[in-house]
């Protein structure tokens, strides 16, 4: 079983398929990484040699910030933003969407469950 960065990666899948369960890597980054190593776009992660598990370890290590690293930086972007009170770090604190989606209709996924206006009486049908 490989482990890189903190991640299991799935045995049966492609290598390229299974260095994407790493966040901070995408489908771009794992094909670089499969190039630059030479290793067949074919190769399953169950077929790995400990040295090319090592040398694939090496690499993102070296290059790429990955998992918490990561993490860390993108929620010190948003704390920064919301310390200077600017538009974004705005939205982000009030958990709106940020990039200038409409939310009159849409933006469910980023406001939440639908809440009734308190106080507001609907009439029954009938």
């Amino acid at each position: 079983m490989a482990r890189i960065a903190g991640i299991n990666l799935p045995t049966g899948k492609r290598v390229e398929v299974g260095l994407q369960y790493i966040h901070g890597i995408g489908e771009k980054r794992a094909k670089d990484i499969m190039a630059a190593l030479k290793i067949p776009t074919e190769r399953r992660v169950n077929q790995l040699t400990d040295q090319e598990v090592s040398q694939i370890r090496e690499m993102i290590d070296r290059e790429y910030q990955v998992e918490g690293d990561l993490r860390r930086e993108v929620q010190l972007n948003i704390k920064r933003l919301q310390d200077l009170g600017c538009y974004r770090g705005l939205r982000h604190r009030k958990n709106l969407p940020v990039r200038g989606q409409r939310t009159h209709t849409n933006a469910r996924t980023r406001k939440g469950k639908g809440r009734a206006i308190a106080g507001k009486k609907v009439a029954p049908k009938g």
